[in-house]
């Protein structure tokens, strides 16, 4: 027997159909509702994409690399340059990377007819008309500033990076470290003695360019002993080479020079410097590579005493050039640019002295 209820089961079915077209209109009240949303926000969604996308685009730019292809402005032409002996490696390594990106400029160094190279004889040149731009390892002094506007034109000076000044001896010398103002001294003939400053019994033998043509000064611009002579027992050299040389034979000799050019040396050993007795900074990365050790080791320079400016005598590196709005100042200029890029930064890194960027 059947006991199914016929209308039982048509109501049950209204329901479904009810509940089913509930939902289904639900489904549609809700899409159309979204699409409402969505074009009424979509100028602000828009909006913010930009900003985004600008955002993203500022952030690639502010993180792109300059190189010595992107420099603008370098003339085509030979151009003569010279000065510094420190530059040495800048211009082995730098220099040769700059000319090999940029063929268009062609560098060539000189050397001073009469006196040794050098900071002092470079910028000598650059006045005289000899140069378009120099490399020193100094600040330029007033002196050569007055010769410029003498004849017509200033000096500017751009720092493009940082080394330090290091004192030198023969490796048999028992002395550990020096004063600024005992350095000094001993170039002023005051001490000529090591056992004046705790070291043996032996006469002192102060080696030095000559000042006219010197790489690094040890009485700079801002200082009471600017202009001083030097004793008469100091030994006058023709280059570091040359000082280098003299020192392995000479016991009581004593040299100073930029640290990148003699620390590394293994003939001669680099001396603790400090502003006091209590407070010497040694220009070598620690712990000192000894002279047996040489050339298997060689001792680094010490850059982070250079770049926070705990090592007392440091010696800033410039190109020099001429102001007088001629081919001078846009090869000068442009030779500068090329090395404050962060591809030329980099190298000067690399070259072994310490970048100002």
């Amino acid at each position: 027997m059947d006991n199914t209820n016929p209308k039982k089961a048509l109501v049950n079915t209204e329901i479904g159909l009810f509940l089913r077209g509930l939902i289904i209109g639900k489904v549609l009240t809700l899409i159309v509702i979204g699409g409402l949303l969505w074009w009424l926000l979509k100028p602000n969604l828009l909006s913010r994409s930009s900003v985004n996308s600008s955002a993203n685009q500022s952030s690639n730019a502010g993180t792109t690399t300059s190189t010595f292809q992107t420099v603008a402005d370098v003339p085509t032409n030979s151009f003569n340059y010279g000065g510094s002996t420190a530059w040495a490696s800048i211009r082995q390594l730098v220099d040769s990377q700059i000319q090999s990106d940029r063929p268009e400029l062609q560098l060539r160094y000189l050397d001073p007819v009469n006196g040794s190279p050098g900071s002092s004889s470079g910028i000598r040149m650059l006045l005289d008309g000899k140069l378009d731009f120099a490399q020193s390892s100094r600040s330029l002094t007033d002196q050569e500033q007055a010769i410029a506007k003498e004849r017509g034109f200033t000096l500017e000076q751009r720092q493009v990076g940082m080394d330090g000044i290091a004192v030198v001896v023969n490796p048999s010398l028992n002395v550990s470290g020096l004063t600024v103002e005992q350095l000094q001294q001993i170039y002023l003939g005051q001490i000529t003695n090591w056992n004046q400053i705790g070291g043996p019994n032996l006469p002192i033998t102060p080696l030095s360019q000559r000042p006219e043509d010197a790489d690094t000064v040890i009485f700079p611009n801002n200082s009471d002993l600017k202009g001083q002579a030097f004793g008469s027992n100091v030994q006058y050299v023709y280059s570091t080479t040359d000082a280098v040389r003299q020192l392995s034979k000479t016991p009581g000799g004593v040299y100073y020079a930029s640290a990148r050019s003699v620390v590394f040396q293994c003939s001669v050993k680099a001396l603790l410097l400090g502003g006091t007795s209590g407070q010497l900074i040694p220009p070598y990365r620690e712990p000192m590579v000894s002279h047996e050790q040489c050339p298997r080791q060689r001792n680094q320079l010490n850059t982070q005493a250079i770049k926070n400016g705990s090592y007392p005598m440091l010696a800033n590196l410039f190109v020099v050039i001429k102001q007088n709005k001629g081919r001078e100042q846009q090869i000068g200029d442009a030779y500068a640019k090329l090395l404050l890029t962060d591809q030329g930064q980099k190298a000067i890194q690399q070259a072994g002295f310490v970048g100002v960027r």
